[in-house]
């Protein structure tokens, strides 16, 4: 008797535990945004938009990682306690020149004018992730793959993310075939091709 008392009185704290554990999910710390390295007047940037719902579809460098919403992540509130944690992954990447408030593409595209200052990535993840990087090199395949540029974002998040990589150009493009590449903690998830040229 004293055994199956012992037992309930583990199984109440385990359960006090996981409920505070589970009411700590919803901290959430911003990271510091890291600059990547790059050679051209394009000006990458990166940002971040956390929420619990299903992610939408989606030069010389002065490189920066600017988080979403003026240095801080678009965080919705976490998922309810009863769905489990899922590991951080690749979700879709989609291709636009235009983005809203929330930095998802607006207007998907894989074709851009000359003259499009302004080109996103938008990548969305789910899972939960304290801290991986997330990276998109933009490369020019006209000029041999020549790298356009590199910028890496780290991503804190308990559940869906986008995160949107864009590149500017004050000047006209190179006329040709291009290529995003995705990549996270080191490891390629994906890559999407695309021209600029006239539309």
């Amino acid at each position: 008797m004293k055994r199956s008392s012992l037992t309930t009185r583990l199984a109440q704290a385990a359960g006090l535990a996981s409920m505070l554990l589970l009411a700590a999910c919803g901290k959430h710390e911003t990271p510091a945004p890291t600059a990547p390295s790059a050679a051209s007047s394009m000006a990458p940037t990166a940002t971040v938009a956390i929420a619990t719902s299903a992610p939408a579809p989606a030069s010389s460098a002065k490189p920066e990682a600017t988080p979403a919403r003026t240095g801080t992540s678009a965080v919705n509130t976490p998922a309810p306690a009863t769905s489990a944690v899922l590991p951080f992954r690749f979700g879709k990447l989609t291709l636009g020149d235009a983005v809203n408030a929330d930095h998802e593409i607006t207007h998907a595209v894989d074709h851009f004018a000359a003259d499009d200052k302004t080109l996103y990535a938008s990548v969305a993840t789910v899972g939960r992730s304290t801290g991986a990087t997330l990276n998109a090199k933009w490369r020019y395949l006209e000029g041999r793959g020549q790298l356009v540029s590199s910028i890496s974002q780290s991503v804190a998040t308990d559940g869906p993310a986008i995160t949107t990589f864009k590149v500017q150009n004050p000047d006209l493009w190179p006329e040709g075939k291009y290529k995003v590449e995705i990549s996270i903690d080191g490891k390629p998830v994906a890559s999407q091709d695309f021209r600029i040229g006239k539309r």
